[in-house]
């Protein structure tokens, strides 16, 4: 399921082992407020319907060990610096891949997951200034040089996102109480990722109706559902 080193950046390399996995693993991106989760949801219960076995995960969490760092990530009482943060979602993601993304590739599911590494390409290396790069490294050894077989980029104006937030009338978290120069400078990121790698990360717009959203996701991953189906 990885791509060549040059097609890939986040395929492994000096010593990592991807997994050659039977499964496909579907990532979904976006702003907080571009309706990964609700994207998410209807994606399984659609793939479900068609007899599929769908693994829906979320990031940070999944196992008991990354839940209790995404507590910590999402504090809003804590300060936590921007390589510490950097570092715990890496750690939250290594063992998530460990304990139930790899085993549920090697036994042929369809995993979906809710944020993966592009996530804190964008919000770590460019929202806060780490660089992606250096973001890049340090999760290309959390995941063992993992990666996704396709990523559904839900596209969202930061102002839509943060009137969709704001509209939950929830308790924002750490993250969602940065500026708004924070989450431009990640989506700019995440226009980038996609212009770097199109044949992994599609582009949705999110702003349109959720049914319509969903329809254009099922047609990005056709091709993959077709060859689990041979």
């Amino acid at each position: 399921m990885t791509q060549s080193p040059s097609a890939n950046p986040l395929r492994a390399s000096d010593g990592a082992s991807p997994r050659s996995a039977k499964g496909r693993l579907v990532t979904i991106e976006g702003l907080d407020g571009a309706g990964k989760s609700t994207l998410a949801k209807a994606l399984a219960s659609e793939l479900e319907r068609r007899g599929m076995r769908v693994a829906l995960l979320r990031e940070p969490g999944g196992v008991t060990l990354s839940e209790r760092i995404r507590e910590l990530v999402k504090d809003a009482t804590l300060e936590v610096g921007a390589r510490a943060e950097a570092l715990l979602y890496a750690a939250a993601r290594a063992e998530l891949v460990q304990e139930r993304i790899a085993p549920l590739l090697d036994e042929g599911a369809l995993v979906l997951l809710d944020r993966f590494v592009d996530s804190s390409l964008a919000y770590q290396g460019a929202g806060r200034e780490l660089g992606i790069e250096q973001v890049r490294q340090i999760n290309l050894f959390a995941t063992a040089g993992l990666s996704p077989d396709r990523t559904l980029l839900l596209r969202v104006a930061p102002a839509t996102g943060r009137a969709r937030q704001d509209g939950r009338g929830e308790e924002p978290d750490r993250l969602e109480r940065e500026g708004d120069h924070f989450f431009e400078a990640i989506a700019r990121a995440y226009e980038e990722l996609a212009r770097d790698e199109p044949a992994r990360i599609r582009t949705i717009d999110a702003e349109q109706p959720p049914r319509r959203v969903l329809e254009q996701a099922l047609s990005e991953i056709e091709d993959l559902l077709d060859s689990m189906n041979t």
